[in-house]
């Protein structure tokens, strides 16, 4: 179902905290799970937001940003021009279309710009990083890759730059083109503008295919420019949409490796295609391999290293256990997650393990949690109750 937009005092209220200088994902989202919502933090005094950030953002948010008025026009003016053959949204914490995989990052972003098709969801995914000056051979072996993948059911995610980028998506659409329409992406850009600009221009066409059988995604305001710190920051959401991160080509001081790290940090499995001695762009994907990245030579070696349909299966079996134990045993008073939680610090992995509820679910059920102030967020990706056993 499609998530209801946001009215235009809503929109303006998350607009204003996303842009309040210096508060950030982190302090945004202690407010909210302390007052609710974004229009209820602006009705609180300069006491009451001192209790949850510092004096200087408490000031910060007590003041409109400069910028606020000319960003609400120009994201409704956006919002407004909805093309036949795909939509514009932006999608908050709490929204149902807002992608669940995003929420294992320690600061997922308070709001996303998504054009596509919005009645769409994420299924299985795999992120293909490279090079933006990939050898021949690399960009065909991206684009390989991106097609098998797509064919045999995956998403291929990427960031819509050139090179190894490019190749996936474009592999991605063409592997797309057997499976239909269906009820996932086939492929998503996470990008580093504005999603009302396309960067670079080269991919205009690509762009607009991508929003015809996928997804493109930004964390990034309208009008946002494509400055060089956005696209190291963006990496960390394509590296938490995919299941795992395979890196085609890339130096060893690369973007990818970046990506790479990020993927390792949330807990995702990283995947790199061998290339020759005498290549550069070989050269990171080498340095991965020797550190325990498993070498891939064709689409199955990542199929089975994700353990796609032993993943489903295993989480089929374990939701019915743990809905029909639910069934018998939950307090109508209390979340049914909260028993699986215990008051220790708990991972997301070993939380799964106990409830069998699949991740997309999980991550949507701990947020709200969170927000409704019943669990909180600590170091280290772990979760804790909050009050006493």
């Amino acid at each position: 179902m499609h998530p209801t937009p946001l009215t235009k005092d809503e929109l303006r209220a998350w607009l204003r905290l996303s842009l309040s200088d210096g508060v950030g994902n982190d302090a945004a989202r202690r407010l909210l799970a302390a007052f609710g919502s974004p229009q209820a933090v602006f009705a609180q005094s300069e006491a009451a937001l001192r209790q949850v950030v510092t004096a200087k953002q408490a000031l910060a948010l007590l003041s409109e940003p400069n910028e606020l008025a000319v960003q609400c026009v120009r994201t409704q003016q956006w919002l407004a021009q909805q093309p036949d053959t795909h939509g514009h949204a932006v999608w908050t914490l709490g929204d149902a279309h807002y992608p669940a995989a995003l929420l294992q990052l320690p600061d997922p972003p308070l709001m996303v710009y998504a054009q596509g098709q919005l009645e769409a969801t994420l299924g299985p995914a795999v992120a293909i990083v490279g090079s933006r000056n990939p050898t021949p051979q690399g960009a065909q072996t991206a684009a390989q890759f991106g097609e098998a993948l797509a064919a045999a059911g995956l998403c291929v995610v990427s960031g819509l730059a050139l090179g190894v980028d490019g190749a996936a998506h474009l592999g991605a659409l063409r592997g797309a083109q057997s499976r239909g329409a269906g009820d996932h992406w086939h492929t998503v850009a996470v990008v580093g503008t504005g999603l009302d600009r396309v960067y670079p221009r080269q991919h205009q066409t690509l762009a607009y295919n991508i929003a015809q059988r996928g997804l493109l995604l930004s964390e990034y305001h309208l009008g946002t420019a494509p400055l060089p710190a956005n696209f190291p920051k963006r990496n960390r959401l394509i590296a938490a949409l995919g299941l795992g991160t395979l890196v085609v080509e890339a130096a060893l001081q690369s973007g990818s490796l970046i990506t790479a790290r990020l993927a390792l940090d949330l807990g995702r499995e990283v995947l790199a295609i061998p290339g020759s001695i005498h290549a550069t762009q070989s050269h990171g994907c080498h340095a991965l391999i020797r550190q325990g990245a498993k070498l891939v030579e064709n689409a199955q070696d990542v199929l089975e290293e994700l353990q796609l349909q032993k993943q489903t299966s295993l989480f089929d079996e374990a939701r019915s256990t743990a809905e029909s134990e639910d069934a018998q045993n939950q307090d109508a008073n209390e979340h049914p997650l909260l028993p699986h939680m215990g008051y220790g610090p708990v991972s997301l992995d070993a939380l799964q393990a106990r409830c069998g509820i699949d991740t997309a679910s999980l991550q949507a059920q701990l947020l709200t949690l969170e927000l409704d102030g019943l669990i909180g967020r600590l170091p280290g990706g772990l979760f804790q109750r909050l009050g006493q056993a």
